[in-house]
């Protein structure tokens, strides 16, 4: 690991353009040991006053060092976003949830092999030196929303959740703060692959806005290679209402197949109205998946998008 400075922010001012941003480390400090991350100066934020869940307009306000175990057992979550709760409950293992936080989950790096090896080139790491992905092992890679430049996927549980549940993410720097909607807060890797967010130099996550629960059954879903401790290869955030017989709202947003957690609002529009059946769901999903794009590897995660679609929508809406 290269040498680097340490420091500890005493507030939010001293964290501001500092350094390194560090909170519990879980993806910092492995990309440090890989030589992914090579920091000059490290700047540990653990002790600002950023580890409450308050009650905030209806909804809740979530401090960007709020650990993933403690957002995950909240009584306000459990009760009110489920979607969120199962989803930070199927991330990593206990003791990795403990250490995690809100902010650092939001911006957490690829788990893409070829960008963890700096032996190979990488347009995330350094622009224009290409894209070993391309042609290579591309299990774990992105169907939707990928380019040309860069096919990772985005690795966040918690993120497919809070995209389902239209959260915001409040953002404090030198010019003040400002609230982005996380919808707009990633961006797609198009050719600058380095820019992963809309955060500017200078800025810190400092919290996460939910609005109030929206109505209806809550599920996460995620498809894994083994039961636990291992990323997404598909997820499915859902939130559904039905009213007589019919589909009211749908709020959906998918993990493991996007660089960014994946949210398309035509998907929902064809499901608000019609009835919950086979047919409704393969339409829906048909629209989801118009323009996916296989690897090789990954082709595999198409039709199991359709499948774990079709299986949360039944789960919503079964008995309706």
């Amino acid at each position: 690991m290269k040498p680097f400075d340490y420091a500890r922010a005493q507030d939010v001012s001293g964290a501001l353009d500092a350094g390194k941003i560090i909170a519990g480390g879980t993806n910092l400090l492995d990309l440090m040991k890989l030589g992914v991350e090579t920091p000059e100066r490290v700047v540990d934020i653990t002790r600002l006053d950023l580890k409450r869940i308050e009650d905030h307009e209806g909804g809740l306000r979530i401090g960007a060092l709020v650990s993933n175990s403690d957002l995950a057992v909240d009584d306000r979550v459990r009760r009110n976003y489920e979607v969120l709760s199962r989803a930070l409950l199927s991330g990593a293992s206990g003791q990795l949830r403990n250490m995690a936080t809100t902010g650092g989950n939001l911006l957490q790096r690829t788990r893409c092999y070829y960008f963890q090896d700096v032996a190979s080139p990488c347009n995330k790491r350094e622009p224009g030196s290409g894209c070993r992905a391309k042609g290579g092992a591309t299990r774990l890679h992105a169907i939707l929303g990928a380019s040309e430049h860069c096919i990772a996927t985005h690795p966040s549980d918690m993120a497919v959740a809070m995209q389902a549940l239209d959260a915001s993410v409040e953002i404090e720097g030198a010019e003040g703060t400002r609230t982005v909607p996380l919808a707009e807060f990633y961006v797609l890797p198009g050719d600058r692959p380095d820019i992963e967010t809309v955060l500017k130099p200078g800025e810190l996550i400092t919290a996460v806005i939910l609005p109030a629960p929206l109505p209806g059954r809550q599920t996460y879903r995620k498809v894994r290679d083994r039961a636990s401790y291992a990323f997404a290869l598909v997820s499915v955030a859902g939130i559904v209402s039905v009213k007589d017989g019919v589909i009211e709202q749908a709020a959906l947003a998918f993990g493991g197949v996007a660089p960014r957690p994946w949210r398309n609002l035509e998907v929902e529009t064809a499901l608000a109205g019609r009835e919950p059946t086979r047919e409704t769901f393969d339409a829906a999903a048909d629209i989801l998946l118009a323009g996916a794009e296989g690897q090789g590897g990954n082709d595999f995660k198409i039709p199991l998008l359709r499948r774990t679609f079709r299986a949360v929508l039944g789960e919503l809406t079964q008995g309706a």
